[in-house]
């Protein structure tokens, strides 16, 4: 399993993802999850993926040798003109690979599922985030969904939906997904760090601050712990319960 998350805010996308694999308890692996392209000036585009890895690797290498290779070339997420037009390439890729590896046709088979946050900037337009289905379609997020999440979900969404607000900083949305990614990892063992990190700035046209953030990172440490004791605080300011 994983956690990846996307937000979008004022200033721009923000990303977020784990790097645990794992095929039973006694078979952990470290694999990539978050992936980024750029021309500077013109895009820059970041992808996270959640579920069966031969999938997402494939999908991933496909879209990464269509941006090098001279035969190969077109289409390529580095020339498609718009990001909705990004978005649905990635879906039919996603799709087809799915369909390649499954012995059920057009349905995806949900053991080569995957599912997929692709956002960025394309030169003249606005920054746009979407999650990509294995059926290859799509929804984008908007006023009312101001961020997508995929794989383990669900211990780490309070945060989110309590915490987020579109006009945060940066730096307060990078503290705000750590929070969620350590409820997440304390409460379930398939997912785990290092994180990585990536930013995209609002009419920068190039990939913003990057970060691998390791268990032992101070700034992780102090987020850890300084989330809890202040569950616990808040928690005993409530008042007592009365039968």
């Amino acid at each position: 399993m994983t956690y990846c998350v996307g937000l979008k805010l004022n200033r721009g996308l923000v990303f977020m993802s784990d790097t645990r694999t794992n095929a039973g308890v006694d078979n952990v692996s470290r694999f990539r999850k978050l992936f980024t392209w750029q021309v500077p000036g013109e895009r820059a585009l970041a992808l996270m993926t959640a579920g069966n890895l031969a999938t997402t690797q494939s999908v991933v290498s496909i879209l990464e040798e269509r941006t090098k290779a001279p035969s190969e070339r077109r289409p390529s997420i580095l020339e498609i003109p718009t990001m909705f037009q990004i978005a649905r390439y990635v879906g039919e890729t996603l799709r087809d690979v799915i369909h390649s590896n499954s012995a059920t046709g057009q349905k995806a088979d949900s053991a080569f599922n995957s599912t997929i946050i692709l956002g960025g900037q394309v030169k003249g337009m606005e920054p746009r985030l979407f999650m990509i289905y294995p059926e290859g379609n799509f929804i984008e997020a908007s006023e009312d969904t101001p961020f997508f999440q995929i794989g383990e979900t669900k211990y780490g969404r309070p945060i989110l939906v309590r915490a987020y607000n579109k006009a945060m900083s940066f730096e307060d949305a990078a503290k705000l997904l750590l929070v969620s990614f350590d409820s997440t990892v304390k409460a379930n063992l398939s997912v785990g760090l290092p994180l990585d990190l990536q930013v995209i700035d609002r009419d920068a046209l190039r990939l913003g601050m990057s970060k691998r953030i390791e268990g032992e990172d101070p700034y992780y440490q102090t987020i850890s712990n300084g989330w809890g004791e202040a569950l616990k605080k808040a928690f005993d300011s409530l008042p007592g319960f009365s039968f």
